[in-house]
């Protein structure tokens, strides 16, 4: 019985340590990799226990859209480079 507290205390713990690191770039596991700038704005302690909150349970799908975004950030990055460099020549 205690190693089932231990597993399931083990992935609450780490969903609220993956709350409190992603925090300030949540922007890229559910808007995309902009900002946008008219965004309606909570305060920071309601924004983040919410974050906190959503990632203590969902953490491993906000691990999968979070790789997700850095995979399509990595090509768009790729892309741009070729484009320029294609225009420089």
């Amino acid at each position: 019985m205690t190693y089932e507290f231990t597993v399931i205390g083990l992935y609450l713990f780490f969903g609220i340590c993956f709350g409190f690191v992603t925090f300030p770039n949540r922007h890229l596991f559910s808007e995309g990799p902009e900002k946008p700038e008219n965004s309606d704005q909570t305060s920071s302690l309601e924004g983040r226990v919410f974050w906190v909150l959503i990632c203590t349970w969902l953490w491993p799908i906000m691990v999968l859209t979070g790789l997700n975004t850095a995979w399509v950030l990595a090509k768009r990055k790729k892309q741009a480079q070729k484009n320029s460099s294609s225009s420089n020549t």
